[in-house]
């Protein structure tokens, strides 16, 4: 086997390693008990770190001169094109429906939180009625409308089985944190790919979140 593959192979491993290890709860839980005075600086850290390390992975991917073993061309190429343009829409428009001040670590650093559990509300936007998380879907979109080489589709077959797994350990997560009405929810919408038969309709979302509320206010 090529070394190229099995650094490429061992590089991607590394770096979901690292960054399932610093995501999890128990991991979190550990600085908070040790080392408070860092968690408002808990996230903004896991964030340049999570971009820091794709480095490697990615040059990898980028510089591999093997052939192609499928190329888009005449009107597959424009569709392509087409799809991930739509995707990369979507996502920036997805962007107005999340606290990106959290998301990125700003306000916990801002608040001085300390925090272990995230501290957004259990709320949905409109791309939450068709599938629970859209920034994956969207990602799965872009990955896989490209052209690929050996190189290339390691990597996307890599980022997809992170993608399935690294979902089920956040939703773990999202359990812990909203109960009941996250499992109702995980219910009624696919994970990662939207299907047709299944997703909420508006009066449903609205129905779900209103229970929601009401569930808090019982507490």
């Amino acid at each position: 086997m090529d070394p190229l593959i099995i650094f490429l192979v061992s590089s991607w491993f590394f770096y979901f390693l690292i960054h399932s290890f610093l995501a999890s709860i128990t991991v979190k839980a550990f600085f908070a008990s040790k080392f408070s005075a860092v968690m408002p600086y808990y996230r903004l850290t896991f964030n340049f770190l999570a971009v820091f390390l794709l480095i490697i992975p990615l040059w990898l991917t980028i510089v591999w001169s093997g052939e192609w073993l499928w190329q888009w061309t005449g009107v597959l190429e424009w569709l392509s094109h087409g799809i991930s343009i739509l995707a990369i829409v979507g996502f920036l428009w997805s962007l107005k429906f999340y606290d990106t001040s959290e998301f990125l670590g700003l306000r916990q650093l801002s608040e001085n939180n300390t925090s272990v559990d995230d501290q957004e509300h259990f709320q949905l936007s409109p791309l939450h009625r068709f599938v629970r998380h859209p920034w994956y879907f969207f990602a799965l979109v872009l990955i896989w409308v490209r052209d690929m080489n050996l190189a290339m589709l390691i990597s996307t077959v890599m980022m997809s089985l992170y993608f399935i797994i690294g979902s089920w350990y956040e939703e773990k997560k999202l359990i812990r944190y909203h109960g009941k009405i996250y499992q109702r929810y995980r219910e009624l919408v696919p994970g990662l790919i939207p299907l047709p038969w299944k997703f909420l309709s508006k009066t449903q979302m609205k129905k779900l979140l209103d229970s929601n509320d009401y569930d808090s206010q019982s507490r």
